[in-house]
Formats: C-alpha cells, structure tokens, sequence
C-alpha cells in the first residue's frame, strides 16, 4: 500500500527530514519528542477542542452553494473557514502549537507570514496567552498588506519588515529562522504551514486535520456518507489542504485537486506553481519541490496572491503529487480574479485570493451530476480588498 502519511524518520516518500543548522538541533529534537505526547494528552485535548469552539468559533459550517452547484452540475459545498476567527483556517494551527510551546516552557513565539492571516492569528493566540510575539514579514508584503500589518502591531505584536531577496514570505522565513538560532532555548517557532523541518509538517497537518473530521460529520448529517467524490484546496505551503484531506488520504474514492498559484502563467517567469515548475532540493528544513535554477539558486516566485508565493510545497503535498494520489492543477491571475469576483456577485461571499485559486480550479474539472465535491474556502478577503478594487471593473 502507498504511504501517504509520515514515516518514522519525518520523510513522506522522498521528501521530507530535517535539514537544520546544528545550532537548531536541540530545539528541532525537543519538538519531535514532545509534540505527540502532548497533543494526545487529555488536558491538550480539552483546551484546544475549548478554544476552538468557544474562541475561533468552530466548527466551521458547510455550505451547499447553490449557484455553484448549478453552475457546475454537481453538488458543491463550501467549507467555511473564512468565518474563523480572524478570517481564515490559520488560527487552527497557532491555537495548537501555543498550547504546545507552553507546555514546553518556552516563553517567546515568533512567526513569519505573507498574506499576514498566519501572523495575526499568531499574534492573536500570543495576546490570549500574554506571550511576546515577533513577526517577520517581507516589505514587498508589508506594502501590500497593510490592514494585516496594523492588526498584528494593535495586537501587541512586534512586525519586522524583510529586506533581503524579493522582499517576500521566502524571505521572512529564511529570517525567523535566523533569529531561532539567535533565541533556541527560549523561544519557539510558530511556521505557519505544512512546510519546514520535520515534526513541523505532521505537526500542523494534525492540527488542521480538524477540518477533515468535521466534513466527515458534516457530510454524514447532510449526504448520509461521510466522504465527497472531490476535495478541492489552494496550495502555497499546504496547510489548508492538508487539513482538508488528512482524514481521506486513504480513501481512493476521494478524488484530491489541488490548486496552485500560476501568477501569470507558468511558462512566464511569474509564478508559483511549485509542483509544475519545481525539482527536488532543499529550502527551509525539508527536501522537496522547489522553483530553482539548474545550479539551485531558488528562483523568485510570482503570485497576486500574497499567501501563495512561496518557492516550496508541503513535503507532504510533494509526495502526493509524485504519487499522483493528488491533481495538481494550475490556476493563473486573472482565472483567480474572475472566480472571486463570481462568487461576490453570485453568493455574497468575498473569499481571499487564495481561496480564489481553489473556486477557479472548479472549471478544470468535469463533473458528473451525483458528485458531492467539497472546496474549502481557507480565508475571507478582507485583506484583499485594495487588490479586488483595482481590477472591479474588468471583471
């Protein structure tokens, strides 16, 4: 049977590990040992299924969207984590590794972000538990993501804006993890997707997994089964589709699509479709697909989407490309635009730009009329507005 999930040694197929200064390694190990011990035990259980009910307002419902359906002719609902508090699936993943970074004594969190949705949920999660917070943010970001960047401050947090490389979530990364070498004992690293060294891509992948065990109950209430013939997400590092899919990695009835930044084309030079552009290396911990020159310089990626342009895809999301147990399809600018401007108009809902990614792909896919396909909507568009008020009348 294909392994879809982590093996022992971090590794999902080929990619995977831990790729870590040695400086980092204590801290990398200590995590490794501690964070299935507490994330299985009874008092984690209580307060992270407490908050998430009482704080970020979970679980998150499951709309049937009746222009899509009909539209595409099938049943298409709409997991709704745009109603999260603070607008997107990230707040799942920052409630968890607080309660974990707690439990192991650590007394400082920092993060990067792009959009900025996984820094205000960091920052926010960090002023509930009253633990200084420290964002990295490229200035490109900064720029474009202002109401973010004010959020994160008001919230108490430190922002510090990247000027190295193209000013971008790559860079903000490659900086969080130079302050952790700079602060091991003390501080621990909120990474905000399914990417980095291992544990951290099982260990986000289990805390967004609750987005698949809800869909289950959800879909058993409105369908009497509980799996969809799709699940489709976006995908920049992967966390919301790999909190989409974790419960049916297993199930070959559920067929996986996921939706890929092309910016403004694959073969333009803009992009960010890892999985179509990338080859095997190394970036931020783990080995997997990245956008790279023959010599393995990592090229720059293009998205109009903040939290899709990143270089690398979730190891975990890299193996089930190679496995083809998932279809990676990409979805460029403008088809991201019109889809979201589609279902404004049509459902009263204004989804973030990479949620937009994964409503696009629903024009890549035939559907039959019995299909019960499922689209996560990771994020609200509230950060987004000052893009979508630049192309409102083209659309």
């Amino acid at each position: 049977m294909k392994q879809y999930s982590v093996d022992e040694r971090g590794y999902y197929g080929e990619f995977g590990g831990a790729y870590i200064p040695e400086i980092l390694h204590k801290c990398v190990t200590d995590l490794e040992k501690a964070y299935l011990p507490i994330m299985e035990s009874r008092q984690f259980q209580r307060d992270f299924n407490q908050l998430l009910h009482d704080y970020v307002g979970r679980p998150s419902p499951l709309y049937l969207s009746r222009q899509l359906s009909e539209h595409f002719g099938a049943k298409i609902y709409l997991k709704r984590e745009d109603l999260n508090h603070t607008g997107a699936h990230k707040i799942n993943n920052t409630i968890g590794q607080i309660l974990i970074a707690r439990e192991m004594g650590k007394t400082r969190i920092i993060a990067e972000t792009g959009a900025g949705q996984h820094g205000v949920a960091t920052a926010t999660v960090c002023a509930l538990m009253q633990m200084p917070c420290t964002v990295y943010m490229g200035e490109t970001d900064v720029k474009r993501q202002q109401v973010n960047v004010k959020k994160m401050e008001m919230l108490g947090a430190t922002v510090i804006p990247v000027t190295s490389g193209n000013m971008t979530l790559k860079d903000a990364t490659n900086e969080a993890i130079r302050d952790w070498c700079s602060h091991p004992a003390d501080t621990h690293y909120i990474i905000g997707s399914v990417v980095g060294p291992h544990p951290y891509p099982d260990l986000v992948a289990r805390l967004q997994s609750v987005i698949s065990k809800e869909i289950k109950v959800q879909l058993t209430e409105k369908e009497g089964r509980d799996f969809p013939d799709y699940l489709i997400a976006c995908v920049g590092g992967g966390s919301n589709a790999a909190g989409t899919i974790y419960e049916y990695l297993d199930n070959d009835k559920v067929k996986i699509i996921l939706a890929e930044a092309g910016g403004k084309g694959i073969d333009s030079g803009e992009s960010a479709a890892t999985i179509h552009l990338g080859t095997k290396g190394v970036l931020h911990g783990c080995k997997t697909l990245l956008m790279q020159t023959e010599d393995g310089q990592i090229t720059e990626p293009y998205s109009i989407s903040a939290g899709l342009d990143y270089p690398g895809i979730g190891p975990m999301h890299a193996n089930l490309a190679v496995q083809n147990r998932a279809q990676v399809v990409d979805v460029n600018d403008d088809e991201a635009l019109k889809a979201a401007f589609e279902l404004t108009r049509n459902e009263g809902i204004i989804p973030a730009l990479e949620s937009a990614h994964a409503l696009a792909a629903l024009e890549k896919v035939k559907f039959k009329p019995e299909d019960i396909v499922v689209l996560t909507l990771s994020g609200r568009g509230d950060k987004d507005l000052d893009t979508y008020f630049k192309y409102e009348g083209q659309y």
